[in-house]
């Protein structure tokens, strides 16, 4: 039997708003089966912890189970790309890390472009760095920091969680800034950077806080300061870097990215849930306790946040002539 062509035309019509009206009717219902939180980082660190606590959150609040993955490698590069090319639908999520901002700098050729190719759903948490010293090496502050290195150019190591980290990077603004030599030696994570500033390998670090903060109560690191702009409620007593090189800050953040194209429904039911969660008490106070500050506002306020992340220490990295393992 012929079809008409008022009849095809119909039909077909009618096939090209099926799919919007199943994509809409997802969205509202969303989330119907369990999503993917992706991670650029192996297990136990700060962001394996944000990401489970979040991950937590939402399933309680959601109804769905929020499953945090970890896809360490290539600078948080292999993580990324995965959640880039997935299905925007909402089910592959990112934790966002400052990793994304400074790889557009260190990388000459990536697959991809973060800015462009990500929808920006919400901040999470925003952490100071903060500089430790190994026992024996005779410095008590910033300015006695400054002076030892600048007496002794080249002697002092400073250790990193790897080359274009968020650890290197606040250290190499930290020698732009205070014009001091000192070298910087990469490690394949903080875990390892620590072990060896603790036995005296090294003699320097700027950790992020929350991986740092139980080795300072124990006597076992020497802090010396904070890297944001303001100090830290859970080290009230320690003086920020930029009290004495002023403009210094360097900080850690997370906060969710999806895939470009995700349906803003779906973008503003999370980005809902998540500053829900950062209002929550007993959320508040677990990340509080870490450290971190609070990042709630919209997904633009979180895109502007990476935007501004990328510009900086992209200056940095290429100032530095930082280049990739």
């Amino acid at each position: 039997m012929k079809l008409s062509r008022r009849k095809f035309l119909h039909a077909a019509a009618g096939g090209a708003f099926a799919p919007a009206a199943a994509r809409l009717a997802s969205a509202s219902d969303y989330p119907t089966r369990p999503v993917h939180l992706i991670i650029g980082y192996p297990p136990g660190g700060s962001a394996d912890l944000t990401a489970r606590l979040t991950g937590q959150w939402l399933s309680e609040r959601l109804g769905q189970q929020f499953i945090v993955e970890s896809r360490p490698g290539a600078a948080t590069n292999i993580a990324t790309e995965s959640v880039i090319r997935a299905t925007p639908d909402g089910y592959t999520l990112l934790l966002a890390a400052p990793a994304n901002a400074t790889n557009v700098a260190l990388f000459a050729q990536l697959n991809f472009d973060f800015i462009r190719d990500v929808t920006p759903i919400a901040g999470i948490i925003r952490f100071p760095d903060v500089v430790d010293v190994n026992l024996s090496v005779p410095v008590h502050s910033i300015p006695e920091l400054i002076s030892y290195a600048k007496a002794n150019p080249g002697k002092l190591n400073f250790a990193s969680s790897g080359i274009g980290s968020t650890l290197h990077v606040a250290g190499e603004l930290f020698k732009m800034m205070a014009g001091v030599d000192i070298v910087h030696v990469p490690y394949r994570g903080g875990g390892p950077a620590l072990v060896d500033l603790m036995s005296g390998r090294m003699q320097l670090v700027f950790d992020n806080l929350p991986t740092s903060i139980e080795f300072i109560k124990a006597g076992k690191l020497r802090p010396l300061a904070v890297t944001t702009t303001a100090r830290s409620a859970v080290v009230p007593d320690l003086p920020t870097v930029a009290e004495f090189v002023p403009g210094y800050e360097a900080s850690a953040w997370y906060g969710l990215v999806a895939p470009k194209g995700t349906p803003a429904e779906i973008v503003n039911k999370l980005n809902k849930a998540i500053n829900a969660m950062l209002a929550d008490p007993a959320a508040k106070a677990r990340f509080v306790d870490l450290g971190a500050s609070l990042l709630p506002g919209s997904a633009a306020d979180f895109g502007n946040l990476i935007a501004a992340e990328t510009e900086k220490w992209g200056k940095v990295i290429r100032f530095a002539g930082i280049k990739p393992e």
